[in-house]
């Protein structure tokens, strides 16, 4: 089906279900909700995974800094669900080995202890065991940590994704059970009768056309942005998000060689930073800086920038300078309140369900790796306000679209798992950069099945050309807008403001662009 076939059918068909936001949670819950039969609407007013979900750290994990906190409950959950993911998702998810390196005597026996408590509570869902380092072996790991001062290490298992191509084929996923899906479709009012919500009333950004989706019940999964629906619904309802900006730099392969990521279980300021190879790139972070605006685009602080690059010099070998930033990123957090004056470091990652008195179900708090039992939750909720069958939840063992063990060779066709097949038979195998992996047929392949929409779609989410590289993206901005205009059936005046646009929002990602910061 296209987008405008699904626009069709979001306008005319009654709905079981109808979820408002695109992201991890949002998109989670399409997948659960239609798995187990139910009539399934999902409206995104930007991209799939436009906000906070494609911006992590790239890493499925438990949590180590939960498990520091005492919180044992949301480790045991996110490092079962971690399993689970590996096991429904093996194109997109895999081990990756983390190095804590050690600088005083007494970390070893320290950090080695906590990650066998960590191994303990993952179980057979584990990716592998944890153990003491040596210096040289640490060093054969990392060849370029600081040698200084350095006693030795400890290595743990956890895992890595690709958040936005996860994001996409989750939406694939629905679809394929049935949901009916649109990206660049705002809620712009919800439907009410005799004070219950019946649906919400959408606007199609594109063309500016509105039109009613009519639900026994409204999910409300709209991140960062949940207490401005909530608000919608019920003007006194209480705030119950804070926001926190997360911000990574992405660096050259030599900095970090090899597939062993670094794992710093305490900064100057309580955070834990990571290094982690990604893409053939590496990815460093990440902040923790409490905001008040919401913003679909945040901005790196400079402060940020410098906390990073910083540390990053502290512990490796090779001090990296503003030319070696081949990208800056942030994404920001909704995390739950708790009291005034906590900091967000602290606030919890718990997911929250709230039931308005007209029926409205919020779901906010959470993080990727526990996206699927958030949704088997909040699609449990909706049962009940919407006095829906029952029916048990089917995802913990659903391949995700693309699932495949099969090797890949091509590096680029990876992140497509089983569809790799399908584009390599397209040709066009010409990049459409010399500095980045995409090909002409990635591109078409994202218009004609990916619900790719603008340079944008295709150069930060539907590939990662944006965040691996910010300068060579820009530079690849026209080539990729011609090819849409061809595959949307567009002119020469919607293929120039493409690349204009992209352009304009590519430079936020520029270290040093005065567009980059906020």
């Amino acid at each position: 089906m296209t987008r405008s076939d699904h626009l069709a059918a979001l306008e005319s068909e009654d709905f079981d279900i109808c979820i408002v936001g695109g992201g991890a949670t949002g998109l989670g819950a399409a997948v659960d909700a239609a798995s187990r039969g139910h009539r399934v609407a999902l409206v995104e007013q930007d991209d799939f995974a436009k906000g906070t979900s494609s911006r992590s750290t790239k890493l499925v994990h438990g949590g180590v800094r939960y498990l520091k906190q005492g919180n044992i409950p949301l480790v045991m959950d996110a490092l079962r669900e971690r399993g689970r993911l590996a096991r429904n998702a093996p194109h997109l998810v895999h081990d990756l080995a983390f190095v804590i390196p050690t600088y005083h005597w007494w970390e070893g026996p320290f950090y080695g202890i906590g990650m066998k408590v960590y191994d303990g509570l993952a179980g057979k869902l584990g990716f592998g065991p944890s153990h003491i380092l040596s210096k040289e072996e640490t060093l054969e790991r990392i060849p370029t940590i600081e040698p200084e001062g350095l006693t030795g290490g400890v290595i743990y298992h956890d895992g890595q994704f690709d958040d936005a191509r996860l994001a996409i084929h989750l939406a694939m996923t629905a679809v394929e059970q049935g949901a009916k899906l649109a990206n660049r479709v705002k809620c712009i009012g919800l439907l009410k009768e005799d004070g219950r919500l019946r649906g919400i009333e959408a606007k199609d950004s594109e063309t500016g056309r509105r039109f009613t989706i009519r639900a026994r019940c409204v999910i409300n999964a709209t991140g960062i942005f949940v207490d401005e629906l909530r608000k919608h619904d019920d003007p006194d309802a209480a705030s119950i998000v804070a926001v926190s900006q997360g911000v990574h730099l992405v660096l050259p392969k030599h900095f970090l060689p090899g597939e062993t990521a670094i794992m710093i279980p305490r900064t100057a300021d309580g955070r834990v930073l990571f290094a982690v190879p990604w893409h053939d790139r590496v990815v460093v972070g990440t902040t923790d800086t409490p905001l008040r605006d919401k913003l679909l685009e945040p901005r790196a602080l400079p402060e940020e920038i410098a906390f990073i690059m910083i540390h990053a010099a502290q512990y490796l070998t090779r001090d990296p300078g503003p030319d070696d930033v081949l990208s800056v990123f942030a994404g920001l957090r909704p995390l739950v309140k708790s009291g005034e004056g906590t900091k967000t470091a602290s606030l919890s990652r718990d997911h929250t369900i709230l039931i308005g008195d007209s029926g409205l179900i919020t779901i906010t708090g959470g993080k990727w790796t526990t996206y699927r039992k958030m949704a088997e939750d909040v699609v449990g909720r909706a049962e009940e306000v919407a006095d829906l069958e029952k029916r048990p939840c089917r995802t913990e063992d659903l391949p995700i679209h693309g699932a495949t063990s099969e090797p890949i060779a091509e590096n680029n066709l990876k992140p497509y798992g089983s569809d790799a097949a399908a584009i390599r038979a397209m040709g066009e195998t010409e990049r459409v950069h010399p500095g980045l992996d995409l090909t002409v047929a990635e591109v078409r392949w994202h218009a004609r099945m990916e619900m790719a929409r603008s340079v944008e779609d295709v150069l930060a989410r539907r590939s990662r050309c944006l965040l691996l590289d910010a300068r060579a993206a820009i530079a690849a901005g026209p080539a990729v807008a011609r090819i849409l205009a061809a595959e949307l059936g567009k002119g020469n005046v919607w293929e120039w403001a493409q690349s204009s646009d992209f352009t304009a929002l590519a430079r936020g990602y520029v270290f040093g662009d005065p567009a980059s910061t906020g």
